[in-house]
C-alpha cells in the first residue's frame, strides 16, 4: 500500500492534471514531498523555497491533521496515510481563488472563524462522491452543493417513482418516470453553478468502485441494501477514503464516519450481514418521510467537517436518532484488530462478490440463470425465480400454489391472480393449512419478506418452495404494467 497525496487545483498542471498521486515508502512528510517534486518538473519551486523549506503559503495535512501542530516537515507518514497540500491565503488578500460572486454566495460561511476564506477555498478544492440520490442522497446533495464543495460525483441509475416523492426532495411530480441522475444534476447545477457535478449513471460494482473512489476526497453512503454497504466500506478502506455513513428505517436513523484517521470501518461494527429477508428495507418496512432529511443533513455536516478538518468528526461513534422521542444516543465504536478488511492482517485485499457475501443469489442473464437457480442442488438455501419464470409456469399450467405474504391493505393496491394472501406475521400459525408435499412460489412487495417466509417454510419441512425475485413490484414492471405500483 502506498501514500496518497491530494493535489490542489493550482498544482495539478505540473502533475498531468491529476488530483491525487501515490508514492511508495515511509518517512517524514518533507521527504515524501521532495520525492514527489523530484519526479515532476517545476513542481518543487512551488512547494519549497530557496532554503529548501516548505513555502509559507503552502499548508500540508497528514490524515486531515495540520503538520504545523505536529512535527512540521518531520511529521511521520507511513503506508496508507494521506497527505493533502493546501495553499494558504494570507489575510484574505487578492491571492484568494474565490470570485467576488463566490465571496458573496458563501459570505455566511466566511464569517465563521473556523471556516473563513481559507476554509471556503478548501471546500472549493475538495470533492465528494455520493452513492445514491434517493432519500439520504437528496439532502446530502443539496447541502453539499449549496456549501460549495467544488466537485460532487453522484452514482445513481434509478428512475423517479411516485413513491419516492414522500421523502426524496430533489424531485417533483412532473418528473415521475424520468432519470433521477439527470434531474438531480439539473437541480444541483441550478442551485450552485460555481461547482462541478459529475453524474455516474451506472450501478456501483466491484468492477468500478476502486476507480471511482480514488478520484474523490470523501465518500458518502446513501444506499439502502447490504451488498452495496459492504462494497462501499471495503472500497473506502482499500482506497483510503473516509466513509460517511447513514441509514434509516421507520423512525430511527444511524450516522457514523467509518475509516477516518485510522478509526473503525463498517465491518468493525457489523462483521457480517444479516440473513436475506431478516432486516426489511425501507421499501418493505416504511420510513417517516422527514427522517432521511434529518439523517442526510447530518451526513452532509460530517462531510463538511471531514473536508475542513474541524470539529469532532463522528468517527469511532455510532449516533442513533429516534424521531419519535427526539432523542440522540451515542455508542462508542472500536477498531477491530481482527477485522478482515482494516485489521492488522486483513484477508480482504480486493473487492469481492458482495451479493454472494450477503447471501443473495447472483443470477446471470434472464430466464436460464434463474430457472437453474430455482431448480438448485438442494443445499438448503433460499431458492428464487424471476417473474418471467413465474409467468412461464402459469402459462404451462404447472401445478404450484402462489402465496402472498403482504398485508391486506397492500393486496388492495395490486395482486397476482390466484395468489393466496397469508400475511407474514400469520404464516407460522397457518402453516398447518398448507400441504408440505405441494409446490409453492412465495411473493411480497420486493422479495424481502417472502425470503423470510421461504426460510420459515423450509424449516417447517416444506421442500419445494421458492421466492419470487423482486416481488410484485417486478411483476407489475415486467408482466402486468396496467396495475398500480406502490
Amino acid at each position: 500500500m502506498a501514500i496518497t497525496i491530494h493535489i490542489p487545483t493550482p498544482l495539478r498542471p505540473f502533475l498531468d492534471n491529476q488530483d491525487t498521486v501515490t508514492v511508495d515508502g515511509e518517512g517524514a512528510v518533507g521527504e515524501v514531498l521532495r520525492q514527489l517534486a523530484a519526479a515532476h518538473d517545476d513542481l518543487g519551486k512551488h512547494l519549497f523555497g530557496a532554503d529548501g523549506a516548505l513555502r509559507n503559503f503552502v499548508n500540508v495535512y497528514v490524515n486531515e491533521e495540520d503538520i504545523r501542530y505536529q512535527d512540521g516537515e518531520n511529521t511521520a507518514v507511513k503506508s496508507g496515510d494521506t497527505i493533502s497540500i493546501v495553499p494558504s491565503i494570507a489575510g484574505g488578500s487578492g491571492q484568494a481563488s474565490l470570485s467576488p460572486a463566490e465571496l458573496a454566495r458563501y459570505s455566511r460561511h466566511i464569517l465563521i472563524p473556523d471556516v473563513g476564506v481559507p476554509g471556503q477555498e478548501r471546500l472549493k478544492a475538495s470533492s465528494a462522491l455520493l452513492i445514491g440520490a434517493g432519500g439520504l442522497g437528496s439532502p446530502l446533495a443539496l447541502y453539499l452543493a449549496a456549501a460549495g464543495i467544488g466537485r460532487i460525483g453522484i452514482v445513481e441509475f434509478d428512475t423517479i417513482d411516485e413513491t419516492n416523492l414522500q421523502r426524496q426532495i430533489l424531485y417533483g411530480t412532473s418528473q415521475v418516470g424520468q432519470s433521477k441522475l439527470q434531474r438531480a444534476t439539473d437541480r444541483l447545477r441550478d442551485l450552485n453553478p460555481a461547482i462541478t457535478i459529475e453524474p455516474v449513471e451506472e450501478p456501483l460494482t466491484s468492477a468500478n468502485a476502486l476507480e471511482l473512489f480514488k478520484n474523490y476526497d470523501v465518500v458518502a453512503d446513501g444506499t439502502d441494501n447490504f451488498p452495496t454497504r459492504y462494497l462501499v466500506n471495503d472500497a473506502c478502506v482499500l482506497t483510503g477514503k473516509p466513509n460517511v455513513y447513514g441509514s434509516i428505517f421507520r423512525f430511527e436513523g444511524q450516522i457514523s464516519v467509518f475509516h477516518h484517521q485510522g478509526g473503525p470501518c463498517y465491518r468493525c461494527l457489523y462483521s457480517e450481514p444479516p440473513p436475506p429477508g431478516l432486516v426489511p428495507s425501507c421499501a418493505e418496512g416504511g420510513v417517516l418521510g422527514v427522517l432521511p432529511g434529518v439523517v442526510g443533513a447530518l451526513q452532509a455536516n460530517e462531510v463538511i467537517k471531514v473536508l475542513l478538518g474541524i470539529g469532532d468528526v463522528a468517527a469511532g461513534r455510532l449516533v442513533i436518532y429516534d424521531a419519535l422521542k427526539l432523542n440522540f444516543r451515542q455508542l462508542k465504536l472500536r477498531r477491530n484488530p481482527n477485522c478482515v478488511v482494516c485489521g492488522e492482517t486483513p484477508t480482504v485485499t480486493e473487492l469481492i462478490d458482495y451479493e454472494q457475501f450477503c447471501g443473495m443469489p447472483a443470477f446471470e442473464g434472464s430466464g436460464g440463470g434463474q430457472a437453474a437457480a430455482a431448480n438448485g442442488d438442494g443445499d438448503g438455501g433460499i431458492r428464487e425465480i424471476d417473474v418471467f419464470e413465474l409467468q412461464a409456469r402459469r402459462e404451462r399450467g404447472d401445478n404450484f400454489q402462489l402465496i402472498d405474504v403482504r398485508e391486506p391493505w397492500e393486496a388492495d393496491i395490486n395482486q397476482i391472480d390466484g395468489a393466496e394472501l397469508i400475511p407474514l406475521g400469520e404464516l407460522p400459525d397457518r402453516l398447518d393449512e398448507l400441504d408440505q408435499s405441494a409446490s409453492y412460489v412465495v411473493h411480497c412487495k420486493m422479495g424481502g419478506r417472502s425470503a423470510t417466509a421461504v426460510a420459515q417454510m423450509q424449516e417447517a419441512g416444506f421442500r419445494d418452495v421458492v421466492n419470487l425475485e423482486g416481488g410484485i413490484n417486478a411483476w407489475v414492471d415486467e408482466i402486468d404494467p396496467d396495475q398500480q405500483s406502490y
